[in-house]
């Protein structure tokens, strides 16, 4: 099989094309060209087909090594034939992303089940063109796409006659036209035609096409560029729901939402006519066996799933009656309650899950089924599941206290993991659960698929310090730092996330590798999924390790300033003034009141004059949170908070590797420090704050960004969300519009300065736009959180001009949800809380009962839970008609 690659591309002096066939990037077919534009390049063909067609990708080679490569996840195609005296003759384009790549993810495509060749293309002939086209999934199964043209062969502008394409490839359609007799040149349209109707239901919206007779070589069949197609048809827009899975609650549950209650949730966004199902991360986070560890986004592991998440309906019963029994009344009993339980559910759920493997567990590791799945997974299985073992076996995740196994050693694990091993059947145990949760959550996506919901999963930014990952493959971390984010609308002190940060420069090397093989896992599961914190990918707010608020960090990677450069600025630079905490009688005052004197004898010490200084063991905020650590009681709590502010009033923070360098401490303006500047020092400060922030690093985070995202971005073909909230730098929209990650759009956090709140008219579509997120109070708990805020809401984004209720009627939140359905968004998702907020008869009768998370409790007990079983919802007719109604007239399906 002869291929001859043609394709215009304009190169530099030492620069070649080639092309890579089947991925093979070890023999890449080099390209020739006499004037550095128009390249071209002949091989016999020996790559095996892959379900009856190659697939290649263009790249840009110099001195034997790629360094630029067509992007996307829709390599070029061709179909394989066994003709040998065949040529083929391929034209081409070089293929960057499609517009609206997000279209051709697998959450908008249907899932592709291998079709059997039917021979459209087996007797290709010389004189053939094949037209190829990609082209975003049509809304409706019946429609299809067609060529229509000026020439017979085409259909003489006739849609009804014109030639069929075949979608051969999910989005990628070709067809086959006899040449020998045409009449050149020709010109056509692609059409959507409806097959149910026979009616064109929509022609390309530009210039008819034109194509000039090609001159192929003999015996040769002919290829046109892949087509890019652009129709109405194609732009689809959903809505759905975000919940945590541990929310969930059904009649059957055990007091925690499972896997199984997650197919049940299917089906109620079925019923709703609503596409996509939100979830938070479902990762183990099992720590210390406490309620610490309900915190979603600490996870001990990037694969492993959280035991809590098993549905023990579908694992089956004890066979000893009586212990079943008091594991169903302990079921009633935890599911009765209006929140989650984390400790209890969890030791339940063990309990049954340690008398069910030892009941059947040996007998259903040896099938098949878990065989296949231990030889995919053992890589991070067997690792996970000594992990575990010996966390409990010595009390703690922390494995440097370990006794034996701190430093992690495959061969060592493997002796520990093996058959034989006194270890075996405990370490067995991690497996069986893990196995059951495969299944499980493999049952409820394929469901998902079954009924074209989008399952979009979330990728935590960090993982914990006391994880496998961090354990087995120290080397990706820097486990010196943690990250965390800078103060925001979420949290005014900052947030402490304790993570480890990622080395970046490591990951590099091997191509971020750890990334693509997290994200491939996960794609077996979701086709959507949202990056927890999307601007880590451009720069972490990185904390000491001696801090616990967030005050005190710096951007890593960052370019800090050196004394010299601050005063460019006309600030004098005076190091011990801006650099170390600045305490005052007057400060000390206003903090502490009538305890003032006492803190200035027991924490402080006196420097000169009215100035104070910290005591050395009490000169950081870990050493002030150990004093206090047995001591909760209110008075004690607000000396602790006062001491930290003390520790953190610092104009300028020196540079984590450079202490001669610096960095404006970030939201300094509201310290004392920054009110002992003159106006002149205040307004150079400003100045060199503003700079620094918003403008400094813009091509700088810009290049770091894009040295990673298009590579994560593109293993999978999973749609791809950001969280891009926060303190935004104008190079994270460049970034996101480049790769055609969807942004996160919140009215009540707009990403113009110029507006108090969002425009939802203005939002792209290229976007997600919700009401609220895990991490805010819902849309009837910000009604009543500020109302002087809700009455500019209630007037000028509405529209009205009464009184402002105080509390959110359901009619009002029926009107935001609308809008928010209006806009232009592609993905609209709602919670589960502001969906119901629409009808006052099923909503939780208590606002506050109905929040997820409060960021500036560093401590938060994750325990919501719906306050009605999924059975219920479905019966509350009024509601359901009402979602699906808002949604079937704004087209969301």
């Amino acid at each position: 099989m002869k291929i001859t690659f043609r394709i215009e591309y304009r190169t530099v002096w030492g620069e070649n094309m080639g092309v890579t066939i089947n991925g093979n990037e070890n023999q890449p077919v080099l390209l020739n060209t006499i004037d550095g534009i128009n390249w071209e390049g002949e091989t016999d063909c020996c790559e095996k087909p892959i379900d009856g067609y190659l697939t290649y990708r263009y790249g840009v080679y110099k001195d034997n090594t790629c360094i630029r490569r067509e992007s996307g996840n829709m390599p070029h195609l061709i179909p394989h034939t066994e003709a040998e005296e065949l040529r083929f003759q391929v034209n081409d384009h070089w293929k960057e992303l499609p517009a609206n790549s997000f279209l051709y993810s697998s959450a908008f495509s249907e899932r592709y089940e291998p079709r059997k060749r039917k021979g459209e293309f087996d007797d290709l002939a010389p004189n053939n063109i094949v037209f190829r086209a990609i082209c975003p999934p049509l809304r409706q199964k019946h429609q299809k796409v067609r060529i229509c043209g000026s020439v017979a062969e085409l259909g003489e502008w006739n849609p009804a006659k014109a030639t069929k394409m075949i979608e051969v490839r999910p989005n990628e359609w070709f067809t086959v036209v006899n040449a020998s007799q045409m009449h050149f040149p020709i010109t056509y349209k692609f059409v959507v035609y409806d097959e149910e109707t026979e009616e064109a239901e929509e022609w390309e919206h530009r210039d008819n096409r034109i194509m000039d007779k090609p001159s192929p070589l003999p015996a040769t069949v002919f290829f046109t560029p892949e087509t890019e197609l652009q129709f109405e048809s194609a732009k689809s827009k959903a809505a759905g729901t975000a919940i945590p899975v541990f929310s969930l609650r059904s009649e059957g549950s055990f007091g925690v939402g499972d896997f199984g209650d997650l197919k049940q949730l299917i089906d109620w966004t079925v019923l709703t006519h609503q596409r996509v199902i939100q979830i938070l991360p479902i990762n183990d986070t099992t720590n210390t066996h406490t309620w610490i560890d309900s915190y979603p986004y600490n996870s001990i592991s990037i694969y492993a799933f959280h035991p809590m998440y098993v549905d023990l309906r579908q694992v089956g019963k004890l066979r000893d009656r009586e212990k079943q029994t008091v594991y169903d009344q302990k079921r009633k009993e935890l599911n009765a309650l209006p929140q989650l339980d984390y400790e209890a559910v969890n030791q339940a759920k063990r309990s049954f899950l340690k008398l069910m493997f030892k009941q059947d567990g040996k007998r259903l590791l040896r099938t098949k089924g878990f065989k296949n799945f231990f030889h995919a997974n053992a890589r991070w299985l067997e690792p996970y599941a000594a992990f575990s073992y010996l966390r409990d076996e010595y009390g703690t995740s922390d494995f440097a206290r370990w006794p034996e196994y701190a430093l992690y050693r495959k061969e060592e694990i493997d002796k520990l993991c093996a058959a034989e091993s006194p270890a075996h059947e405990e370490i067995a145990f991690h497996y069986y659960v893990q196995y059951l949760l495969h299944i499980q959550l493999s049952k409820a996506s394929d469901y998902a698929r079954e009924k074209g919901i989008i399952l979009k999963g979330d990728i935590p930014i960090g993982i914990s310090r006391h994880s496998v990952e961090a354990w087995t493959e120290p080397h990706y971390f820097n486990m010196d730092g943690q990250t965390g984010a800078p103060p925001d609308a979420f949290s005014v002190k900052g947030q402490n996330w304790g993570f480890p940060t990622y080395n970046w420069e490591i990951m590099e090397q091997d191509h971020y590798l750890w990334w693509q093989k997290r994200l491939s896992k996960m794609a077996e599961y979701f086709t959507a999924y949202r990056i927890d914190h999307i601007l880590g990918f451009f720069r972490i707010w990185e904390i000491p390790t001696h801090s616990v608020h967030g005050l005190l960090g710096q951007f890593v990677p960052a370019l800090p300033m050196s004394a010299a450069e601050i005063e460019s600025y006309g600030l004098p630079f005076q190091q011990e003034f801006m650099t170390k905490p600045f305490i005052s009688e007057r400060m000390i005052a206003e903090i502490f009141g009538e305890k003032a004197a006492y803190v200035s004898r027991h924490f402080l010490k006196h420097e000169h004059h009215d100035i104070y200084s910290m005591q050395s063991k009490f000169d950081t905020q870990r050493k002030v949170e150990a004093f206090f650590a047995e001591k909760p009681d209110q008075e004690s709590q607000h000396l602790k908070e006062g001491l930290y502010a003390l520790i953190s009033d610092v104009l300028f923070v020196p540079d984590r590797k450079h202490p001669e360098m610096y960095h404006p401490r970030i939201a300094v303006q509201n310290d004392y420090v920054f009110r002992q500047l003159s106006w002149k020092e205040a307004e150079a400060f400003n100045r060199l704050y503003n700079d620094y922030y918003y403008k400094r690093h813009n091509q700088f985070w810009y290049d770091q960004a894009m040295r990673k995202l298009p590579v994560l971005t593109q293993a999978t073909p999973m749609l791809v969300c950001g969280e891009d909230l926060g303190m935004v730098p104008e190079c994270v929209p460049w970034v996101m519009n480049q790769l055609q990650i969807l942004s996160l759009e919140i009215q009540r956090m707009p990403k113009d300065p110029r507006y108090e709140f969002g425009h939802v008219w203005e939002y792209p579509y290229r976007s997600v736009c919700t009401i609220s997120t895990h991490d805010m109070s819902t849309l009837r708990g910000w009604w009543e959180e500020d109302f002087e805020q809700t009455s500019r809401f209630y007037k000028q984004i509405l529209g009205h001009w009464d009184e402002t209720p105080q509390a959110a009627s359901g009619a009002i939140c029926e009107e935001i949800v609308r809008r928010h359905l209006e806009c232009p968004s592609a993905l609209c998702i709602l919670s589960f809380q502001d969906w119901t907020s629409m009808d006052e008869e099923v909503r939780c009768p208590d606002t506050e009962a109905e929040r997820i998370n409060i960021p500036s409790v560093p401590r938060h007990y994750w325990r919501y839970r719906m306050h009605l079983s999924i059975e219920a919802l479905t019966e509350c007719d009024r509601l359901n008609e009402k979602i699906s109604a808002l949604i079937d007239q704004n087209e969301r399906n």
